[in-house]
């Protein structure tokens, strides 16, 4: 067999080692379109007009307002590795221009054919230096403003493998406007325009809020579903933050409608994308996407820009302060808000996963549910409010009496714990009296919805989801403090177990520990449950059901660590889910009737706890039809 000789090696020629560049820097007309429009901003642009023929394939061409180039430094700036942003390398620790490498002209230069026209303040005319491949003509007087004008025609004419990559004129065409509108997002008081193949695709006047740019360009009709964000009180640990984000209503299947900018750059970041599901965990499901337009700024010094060759991404210097900064902030407009989604006759129905709405659907015939239970008696109705009171949050145990009843009953002795003033106090160690409100105009359809009244029209309740959000929310806040109670089976319950479930027995006793749980092998193929959560026995949920899906659970999450950040896939993760799926097991199902006082009491619970709006799936848990709807459906609007 011949052994090849070894290659010499040799430096690279200049228009090999430019479209090698390229290849990081220039991927698609789109990238053409943000290298050049972040020059433009850096030169103090108020006005940038983008222009695109097929797709930006055949043209893209990028003008502006700004202070322009002058004639001596033409020729320099289609030079690799030449700019006028960085001067030494301590430059690289404080990085405030989006450009700064030297690279976009160079490359975009090398696989297209470029004419780039610019004019200073200080000149009496423009120049023009036209550039093709790897030739450069000479600098050329011209016409034209002040400012600067970058044509760039048939990319990729020199590199036709690489042009052969490139999808549909559509596609590229939609990549455009999506990297021009990002760049538009983060800075309101630039004027931008879109124009396509002639025809103006949008047109922003400068000086806008950064709230009407947003809505600009999101779109106007989603402001009732907008929610301001800020971090003011964060301000002095050196990152603030403003933004708008959207109500669970309006996720979406993509994460497409997120813009994230640091410092007035666009960029995909993990720790603040993480932040953002975080906040909305529990509240959409999880295959959807919340709408969220956020701008962070903080020091050049606390973010490494220089780590991505288009610059999409940035390294934190504490990646855990921006984390806290933007989850916080998130969560606390969340939690303030509203959520609750609002029926649309124009729209059909608000689809709490997101999802189209289309015009409302004929109306069918519902048969009753087969599990429909006899009315509860007053008895039976009491010791079921009582049960739903031991899963009101912020109490220390899920077991305590019943201290306050619809109107009309006496409070027990043990209720009365009067104050000096004579009035109802709380027993020691408990906290404040729960006093619910009565809330009148109640009615159960089906079984499984609530119907009731606020002030601004009809209100629509799924009791299961919104009795699992109630106790899961117990669940969280008491398995925060302390295990939770158990309840010891006179008999065993014995699961028929494989040996991988065996062998990750062990393994999980830290969380069977957490939530009340007492199982050990009992033979080479069982294992036996000897205690169970207290709440879970009194619910007859079925040890054995549970101990299984507990299992299929923790496969779930051992699968979804190879696609998620290792907070993602953390041990508290799967205890939220674990206590998801136990309040789930555990709330009233869908075919339970309730009494008037059970009624009454689940839509107390509704106002006391947080993120009410939705069970920790996503899924809403309640629905309003506004009066104005209303009047639109009998036609009186």
């Amino acid at each position: 067999m011949t052994v090849a000789a070894p290659s010499r090696i040799r430096t690279l020629a200049p228009l090999v080692a430019s479209q090698i560049a390229a290849g990081e820097v220039v991927e698609r007309p789109a990238s053409v379109v943000k290298e050049l429009v972040e020059n433009s901003i850096d030169a103090g642009a108020t006005r940038v007009e983008v222009e695109l023929e097929q797709g930006g394939v055949e043209l893209v061409r990028v003008s502006d307002n700004g202070t322009g180039i002058a004639r001596d430094d033409l020729m320099m700036a289609l030079a690799p590795h030449a700019t006028s942003k960085v001067s030494s390398l301590e430059d690289l620790d404080r990085i405030a221009t989006l450009g700064f490498r030297g690279e976009a002209l160079a490359s975009i230069a090398s696989v297209s054919r470029l004419t780039l026209r610019s004019r200073t303040a200080e000149s009496d005319a423009a120049f023009e230096i036209v550039s093709e491949g790897d030739e450069r003509r000479p600098v050329a007087p011209a016409s034209g403003p002040v400012g600067t004008v970058i044509s760039v025609r048939n990319l990729f004419f020199n590199t036709p493998a690489r042009r052969k990559f490139l999808k549909t004129i559509t596609t590229e065409q939609g990549r455009c406007a999506d990297t021009l509108t990002a760049i538009a997002l983060a800075h309101p008081l630039i004027g931008f325009v879109l124009r396509t193949d002639g025809r103006t695709v949008f047109e922003l006047p400068p000086d806008q809020t950064a709230q009407d740019r947003a809505l600009s360009l999101l779109g106007s009709e989603l402001k009732p579903e907008m929610l301001t964000v800020h971090s003011d009180q964060h301000d002095s640990r050196g990152v603030s933050l403003w933004g708008l984000i959207g109500t669970p209503a309006i996720a979406r299947a993509t994460n497409k409608s997120q813009h994230v900018f640091v410092n007035g750059r666009a960029v995909r970041d993990r720790t603040i994308q993480h932040a953002i599901m975080q906040a909305y965990r529990g509240l959409i499901e999880p295959s959807r996407y919340p709408t969220a337009v956020l701008m962070l700024e903080m020091s050049p010094e606390a973010v490494d820009v220089n780590v991505h060759p288009t610059k999409a991404e940035v390294r934190f210097r504490d990646s855990s302060l921006v984390h806290s900064v933007v989850y916080h902030a998130l969560s606390r407009a969340l939690r303030e808000a509203d959520l609750t989604p609002t029926y649309f006759q124009s729209g059909g129905h608000a689809d709490g996963a997101g999802g189209d709405r289309g015009a409302p659907a004929h109306p069918t015939a519902i048969m009753p549910s087969p599990f429909v239970r006899a009315p509860a008696s007053g008895e039976q109705a009491e010791a079921f409010v009582d049960y739903l009171r031991r899963f009101t949050p912020g109490t220390d145990q899920l077991t305590f009496p019943l201290r306050a009843v619809e109107s009309g009953r006496e409070p027990r002795a043990e209720e009365k714990t009067a104050g000096e003033d004579g009035s109802a106090a709380p027993a020691q160690g408990q906290g404040e009296v729960y006093m619910p409100r009565r809330v009148d105009r109640i009615l159960q359809v089906h079984n499984s919805f609530v119907v009731t009244q606020d002030e601004q029209g009809v209100v629509i309740v799924d009791q299961h989801a919104l009795h699992e959000r109630v106790m899961f929310e117990a669940l969280l806040a008491r398995v925060g403090r302390g295990n939770l109670e158990s309840q010891t089976l006179l008999t065993p319950a014995v699961i028929d177990a494989t040996a991988d479930q065996l062998g990750r027995l062990e393994e999980m006793r830290p969380l069977l520990n957490r939530i009340g749980v007492e199982a050990e092998a009992a033979g080479p193929r069982s294992i036996a449950v000897r205690a169970f959560p207290s709440f879970l026995f009194s619910r007859n949920v079925d040890p054995v059901d549970f101990l299984r899906d507990l299992f299929a659970l923790t496969d779930e999450n051992e699968e979804a660590a190879d696609a998620k950040t290792a907070a993602d896939a953390s041990d508290e993760r799967l205890l939220r889910d674990v206590l998801d799926m136990m309040a789930c097991k555990a709330a009233i199902k869908a075919g339970d009737h309730l009494s008037d006082l059970e009624l009454n009491e689940l839509l107390n619970l509704r106002e006391a706890v947080e993120r009410s709006s939705n069970c920790p799936h996503g899924r809403p848990t309640t629905v309003r039809l506004t009066i104005r709807e209303l009047e639109k459906l009998f036609g009186r609007a």
